[in-house]
């Protein structure tokens, strides 16, 4: 085994998070090394020419709100614009079409949403503006939480300045909203089931069904955050941000070594010391080794088990994951001709849900392990805001099909046979595309190519993405805030001492937002200038 100069910080994972927390530490002079088993770096955030050549798609994320919005985009923006990183930005987010030809679209222009929504009802529409007044009073508060350790006293001292500036009801309405169900808000809120299927479509991007209590948070912030600042996506595509990240670790003078595929981290004394790649090679870490990795892909295989306490070892073995996901990649003559009218085209994601009961009866399906006979899809047009993705006059189009099992032990519309997901992606694809002619007719005609990703396919792809979900473990309140990954270590810190852990398995969760790899770097050079801290 030969043995690399040592680092400061070894990086298990470039995924953004871990390439966020390298540049935070090599700005503060460490010495950072980051290993990556792909051939390239990113993580879940990868473009790529899958179906035909000159056809960009963004293979996993595509989202780069939370990013935008981040304190680590706060701070070096100038550095990651001047090293390439371009935005396209939407300013028709998203919206929910609808079976019988309706269509509700969500626009950064709050008179053209307000039209969408009042031809469903005028009730609706001014229940709306209601729930976008109160959050432009609340979001300047709950979003920097975001940018907070959880728990620390800074997350307590943001609670009580919340506290004075909206009043003695807002700690039981912050309460209310995150103990609530989606269906609970939406019904709530909107007498049609058009708009309520419009607020809770978002749920289902993050685990939450309608019925499931605590969704209503996360539903309510990624629906009025969105109507409030548009989309972001990448310019040319999601990679767009990676390449910056790792142009400018690498003027920092870090250094990212691909297709270093680690199969241990070493541990001396209770102590991470190194990590060891497939080959043999070994790299030292001298203060840190930082794995951006989730519970199942770091414990258990790249650290044995057995030394931990029992209670950390408990909760790590628990530790759960959300449903998977299928991605349907097409290269396009043309976009969608929708049922709704040529407005659609122009809209950057198409819920297809399209009811509240449809959404939980798809989720219940998938939890007992069959596959929906009728599965939230989510349709993603990135070339109506950044044509630079395909060639003049063509699109690419991806589905995210919302939820399905990990391990499939039926199809619940008893047509498909195949139990494993090599054999049933491709038929699954076909019911999926045939689900969006309903609303598109003669969309198959418009394809050129296509290039599905199983929940199977995710995982092998990247080892975080258990079962193929996207969320690097199940974002429900008993696993988030100040219990992700595990209750007691919600910190980045480990059992073994000088090992750390970031990515969507720790808090802020899943997104791409920066901040595990953001907070878990500032916590790190921090320590180094206040000793006192560590005893």
């Amino acid at each position: 085994m030969s043995t690399r100069r040592d680092a400061d910080a070894v990086v298990v994972g470039a995924g953004h998070n871990g390439l966020a927390a390298a540049i935070m530490l090599a700005r503060a002079g460490w010495r950072v090394t980051v290993l990556e088993r792909s051939d390239e770096p990113g993580g879940c955030v990868r473009t790529a020419e899958v179906t035909l050549p000159g056809f960009r798609h963004d293979l996993y994320a595509a989202n780069l709100n939370l990013f935008m919005g981040s304190p680590f985009f706060a701070e070096l923006k100038d550095d990651l614009f001047r090293h390439g990183f371009a935005v396209a930005g939407a300013d028709r987010p998203f919206g929910s079409a609808f079976p019988d030809g309706r269509f509700v679209g969500v626009s950064t222009d709050r008179a053209e949403t307000r039209r969408s929504l009042a031809a469903i009802s005028e009730r609706d529409a001014a229940s709306w503006e209601e729930l976008e007044g109160w959050f432009g009073r609340i979001a300047p508060h709950l979003f920097p939480m975001l940018g907070v350790p959880m728990p620390s006293a800074r997350a307590v001292r943001a609670f009580v300045s919340s506290r004075r500036a909206l009043g003695r009801d807002w700690p039981y309405e912050l309460a209310r909203l995150v103990t609530r169900s989606t269906r609970e808000l939406a019904e709530a809120s909107f007498e049609s089931p058009e708009a309520q299927a419009l607020l809770a479509s978002w749920g289902m991007h993050l685990d939450f069904p309608p019925d499931l209590p605590g969704g209503a948070l996360f539903a309510f912030l990624e629906t009025f955050a969105s109507a409030a600042h548009g989309m972001a996506l990448g310019q040319g595509g999601a990679s767009s941000l990676v390449d910056a990240l790792c142009a400018f670790l690498r003027s920092l003078g870090g250094e990212i070594v691909t297709g270093a595929d680690v199969t241990a981290i070493t541990i001396e004394a209770g102590r991470a010391v190194a990590v060891e790649v497939a080959g043999g090679e070994r790299y030292g870490a001298s203060r840190a080794v930082i794995a951006n990795l989730t519970p199942a892909a770091l414990w258990g295989r790249l650290v044995p088990l057995e030394p931990l306490p029992a209670s950390f070892r408990r909760d790590v073995e628990r530790y759960r994951y959300a449903p998977g996901t299928l991605m349907v990649h097409l290269a396009m003559d043309d976009l969608p001709r929708w049922s709704a009218g040529d407005e659609v085209r122009g809209f950057s994601y198409v819920h297809l849900g399209p009811y509240l009961d449809d959404m939980s009866l798809a989720y219940q399906r998938a939890m007992a392990g069959l596959l929906p006979e009728q599965p939230t899809i989510v349709v993603g047009q990135p070339t109506a805001v950044d044509p630079s993705r395909a060639p003049e006059g063509k699109h690419v189009l991806w589905l995210q099909v919302r939820v399905l099992p990990a391990r499939i032990r039926g199809d619940a519309a008893g047509e498909i046979t195949a139990t494993g997901w090599d054999e049933a992606k491709e038929p699954y694809a076909d019911r999926v595309l045939g689900l969006l002619e309903r609303y598109a007719p003669g969309v198959r005609e418009l394809v050129l190519g296509r290039h599905v990703l199983s929940p199977l396919d995710l995982e092998r792809a990247n080892p975080n993405l258990v079962g193929g979900d996207h969320l690097g473990g199940s974002m429900h309140p008993a696993q988030h805030f100040f219990l992700r990954p595990v209750p007691g270590w919600s910190r980045y810190r480990t059992p073994v001492e000088r090992l750390y852990v970031c990515g969507a398995g720790t808090w802020p969760g899943a997104g791409v937002g920066a901040g595990s790899g953001y907070l878990l770097g500032k916590q790190l050079t921090q320590e180094r200038r206040l000793p006192w801290r560590r005893r």
